[in-house]
């Protein structure tokens, strides 16, 4: 026995000491003391890279002779293999950090590889290698989302040992997916994005892989499932993905139904339809399900009491239409304590919350937002202790909150009542027990005093207070406690003070401030700002010298009091994309950032829309504009801008669209480089100095010659504002107004819809070109209080989506072409105050216009409906002698009846000649006649 002793202690000895050497061993190789790669594998990876192109050189530490320490290489401590290539592209959208090019097969050299990923690359038009199926060593394979087309090859069936395959979002068309039965320690498997339209047995096929855990197939227009499996070798799955296929078949049977081990389904977005299934009450195992974004219509069944580990129920955008307190009821109440989540947005559920409900101990999310529910709060919502996140937005919920719903939440994080009419009652020295990073209560009554309550909530990320009836000083506490906040909303309020100098040092991105009583002047603006809204208070004062915030995108600072010039600086915040100024007292010329160009090599600013209207800026039409080629909105208008219109418009604002200069003083000719304006669709020059014609390559205007075919980047900048998730803030569209029909109003459409040429109050002679008729998606059309002369247009009639059409006050003559009254869409009419004469033309849309009469006044020529001057009739008698100098036309007339007469007469004759059947009739007619005459006058006596 001593000996045996003394030998086990010898033999743990030499374990220990072996173990020792060999972590020691490992430990070196991990510090440094890398075992060298096998040099055919070195050469193999350098092929490899030869092959690659890689702008941003993330493959410069390929170099050298120990491959093993390359960046994404790993070889085996033991053997010096390379076993891992892992070369995942940074971002998607980092496109000059990706890699490219051609993928050699030098790699087939690497026959010890476990693991390759080329995800989130760019290999544009490569299909995938064939060659990939013999590296047999493969365990993980990752080829996702790097731009591979064509079909995937069925070489990778030969890949026995892989773990994990991820092909998601390879651009072909698969016809065949047989070769991945052949997979069969396969475990997670993504071929989501993959066309598989045409694959009818891709159950079958999965069915055939029993190690499998995690399968997802969506957005693969799959179009068949079928509704069971007689044996089911799925016997691991626990996560399954087919959403947003094409089954268009009920959603129950279905074959997922019977799978006992899943733990989670997703099935959203598949166009599955019909009543929610009865069957979910037999999957025992189901801890989450997930049910949203489909056509399921009623109440979920009554029979789900064996879903009692059920965690996750989604049922997002279904139509449910039916009872919140039934849906509760219904729910089964073994799994109450259990349930973690509820996320039921936009399913149509109705009525009031029930008053009384035995409370879900273990909710942390509840969703019922964008619903139709009714009435007050109940109570037991403040008793879920470990809720973290309550969506009641978008309902017709009201009453009040007060301390007893709120105190006992010491786990929320995130609150939206946001667009009901539920008012928050807590006493001014209540202390909530909750830090929220998310609040967010639009439309709630919260005022009229500010919320005290808010000054405990400093990890406040995202807060929106906005039309919440607020008419209060803002505490200056208020900015310390926000300083952490993301995105801050306050709009719509009565709030007044002056804003403080801590905006400068808080984190805020984007803040919307708008319409509210602030005032004083503005200060400088927090770093991270890149958009912000101060529109309609009544900040005064200069704007800043330095604005502070150099990633700054939308700033608007409309209707306010704001004086004095616009400084320099603008012309460093180069990601400037949105600014609006209208409606302040501005004055002087705009910086021309010629100094920045010559400084900072400045190829251009990123503006896109630019409002400067209603302000007294002035000088020439502003040189800063010939670094603005994204611009696509102009408003100057309501200034005292002088001089020309440079050619240099049309070829230095190629983008832009809408141009609104009226009320200045700019002079001179409408430029030709103008016309080179293609995508221009509303153009207001009305209220100047201008003189000459209209040019004839206004043809060139393509925005207002084509219908209904508006580019999205167009209708991207005109309707932008600031918005951010769910924070919705202040729409940019509701501060544009058209001159349209007589008369400036706050245009409440699109504005990316509206079609204008105001030419109107200005200096223009010469005819109205006919190629004004080409402009043919013109809504609105105004030449009025010029001096053009000539006829109007023949084919004015072709403007048919014209609206309004003036061309008052000019010295227009000739009459009024018959197609004016084509136009139907036609609501606003104006031709008074001309030398227009004839018959006014009648028709359907001419006659339905208000105050006809005030249309053709001023025209003493104009004649017939709708004025009471009468046309002229045609006289068919002789002709008075002063309306022919001679009587030539009177003997021609004479001449002409002679000498049908003659042939008439000459006709008859010679028929009674040579026709004796026709002469006996004749003259046994007149005898006849002769005879009835001679009786009848013999009777009246």
């Amino acid at each position: 026995m001593g000996m045996l002793h003394i030998f086990i202690q010898i033999a743990i000895a030499l374990l220990v000491f072996t173990h020792t050497k060999s972590c020691t061993q490992a430990s070196t190789q991990t510090n440094g003391t890398v075992k060298k790669c096998i040099a055919h594998e070195r050469s193999a990876l350098l092929t490899f890279r030869a092959g690659l192109s890689d702008p941003a050189n993330r493959l410069s530490s390929w170099e050298g002779g120990n491959c093993c320490q390359w960046k994404g290489v790993q070889c085996s401590n033991t053997t010096g293999h390379v076993v891992k290539l892992d070369l995942q592209g940074p971002d998607l959208n980092c496109d000059v950090q990706v890699l490219g090019g051609k993928i050699s097969s030098s790699l087939i050299g690497l026959q010890h590889l476990q693991y390759l990923d080329l995800s989130c690359n760019r290999f544009n038009k490569e299909q995938i290698p064939e060659f990939l199926g013999s590296l047999h060593g493969l365990r993980y394979l990752d080829l996702s989302q790097s731009s591979f087309v064509g079909r995937i090859p069925p070489q990778l069936g030969n890949l026995s040992n892989l773990r994990y395959l991820n092909l998601n979002s390879i651009v072909g068309h698969s016809v065949d997916i047989t070769w991945l039965s052949r997979l069969s320690s396969l475990q997670h498997l993504d071929m989501s994005w993959v066309n598989l339209s045409t694959i009818t047995n891709w159950v079958s096929v999965v069915n055939k892989l029993p190690s499998l855990v995690s399968l997802d197939l969506s957005s693969c227009k799959l179009s068949t499932s079928p509704d069971s499996l007689l044996h089911s070798n799925l016997t691991s799955l626990e996560s399954l993905s087919i959403s947003a296929n094409q089954f268009h078949k009920r959603i129950a049977p279905n074959w997922f139904w019977d799978l006992r081990s899943l733990k989670q389904l997703d099935v959203s977005f598949s166009q599955l339809h019909g009543p929610f299934p009865y069957e979910l009450g037999n999957m025992t195992s189901l801890v989450q399900l997930d049910l949203s974004e489909n056509n399921l219509v009623g109440m979920i069944p009554s029979n789900l009491k064996n879903l009692c580990n059920l965690e996750d129920l989604s049922l997002y955008k279904n139509n449910i239409n039916g009872s919140i307190t039934e849906f509760f009821n219904r729910l089964p109440s073994c799994s109450w304590n259990k349930l973690k989540r509820l996320f039921l947005p936009s399913s149509n559920l109705t009525g009031s919350l029930p008053a009384k409900l035995e409370p879900f101990r273990n909710l942390a999310w509840l969703y019922l937002s964008d619903n139709k529910l009714t009435g007050p709060v109940p109570l037991w919502v403040g008793q879920l202790s470990n809720l973290a996140e309550l969506d009641l937005s978008s309902n017709n919920l009201d009453g009040a909150l007060h301390e007893g719903h709120l105190s006992g939440l010491v786990n929320l994080e995130r609150l939206s009542l946001a667009d009901n009419s539920i008012a928050i009652r807590v006493n001014s020295t209540w202390v909530p027990l909750f830090n929220l990073t998310e609040l967010e209560l639009r439309s709630c009554p919260l005022g009229p005093k500010f919320p005290t309550w808010l000054r405990w909530q400093t990890n406040i990320k995202n807060l929106d207070i906005s039309n919440t009836s607020i008419s209060d000083m803002v505490p200056d506490w208020f900015w310390t406690t926000a300083s952490s906040v993301d995105t801050l909303n306050m709009r719509t309020n009565q709030m007044s003070c002056f804003l403080s100098p801590k905006i400068e040092l808080m984190r805020a991105s984007g803040m919307d401030l708008s319409s509210n009583q602030f005032s004083g002047p503005i200060p400088k603006l927090s770093i991270n700002l890149t958009d912000l809204d101060l529109s309609r208070n009544n900040f005064y004062g200069p704007l800043p010298l330095e604005f502070g915030a150099p990633m700054l995108e939308t700033l608007f600072l409309y209707d306010n009091l704001i004086s004095g010039t616009i400084p320099s600086s603008l012309c460093k915040l180069r990601r400037l994309r949105f600014l609006d100024l209208t409606g302040n007292k501005l004055t002087g010329t705009l910086p021309d950032c010629q100094d920045y160009e010559s400084t900072t090599n400045m190829t251009g600013l990123n503006i896109r829309i630019l409002s400067l209207r209603n302000n007294s800026l002035s000088g020439e039409f502003p040189l800063v504009f010939q670094y603005c080629q994204q611009l696509r909105f102009l408003d100057l208008s309501y200034n005292q801008f002088v001089g020309t219109l440079d050619s240099w418009i049309g070829n230095k604002l190629p983008s832009l669209a809408f141009m609104r200069l009226r009320h200045n003083k700019f002079c001179g000719h409408i430029p030709l480089g103008l016309t080179n304006l293609i995508n221009l669709q509303y153009l207001d020059l009305a209220y100047n100095n201008l003189s000459g014609i209209i040019p004839k390559s206004i043809v060139n205007w393509k925005g207002m010659a084509l219908r209904d075919e508006k580019d999205d980047e167009s209708y991207d900048a005109m309707s932008s504002g600031i918005s951010f998730d769910t924070n919705e803030m202040v729409e940019f569209n509701d501060n544009f107004t058209v001159v349209t029909k007589g008369q400036e109003q706050l245009y409440q459409g699109e504005i990316i819809y509206m079609v204008n040429l105001d030419l109107s109050f200005n200096n223009l002679t010469g005819e109205i070109p006919s190629e004004i008729c080409t402009l043919v998606a013109l809504n609105n059309l105004n030449l009025s209080w010029n001096a053009f002369s000539g006829k109007i247009p023949e084919k004015i009639g072709d403007l048919v989506q014209v609206e309004s059409l003036d061309l008052s006050h000019n010295e227009l003559s000739g009459e009024i072409p018959t197609s004016l009254s084509a136009l139907t869409y036609l609501s606003h009419l104006n031709l008074s105050y001309n030398n227009l004469s004839g018959k006014i033309p009648s028709g359907n849309q001419l006659q339905v216009l208000d105050d006809q009469a005030s249309i053709y006044v001023g025209n003493q020529g104009l004649c017939g409906p709708p004025l009471t001057k009468k046309c002229p009739e045609i006289n068919l008698g002789p002709a008075a002698p002063e309306d022919h100098k001679d009587g030539s036309d009177n003997i021609f007339l004479f001449l002409g009846m002679s000498s049908g007469f003659v042939m008439g007469l000459w006709s008859a004759f010679c028929i009674f000649l040579f026709k004796t059947k026709w002469r006996n009739v004749c003259f046994t007619f007149y005898d006849a006649s002769y005879d009835w005459v001679y009786v009848w006058l013999r009777c009246r006596r």
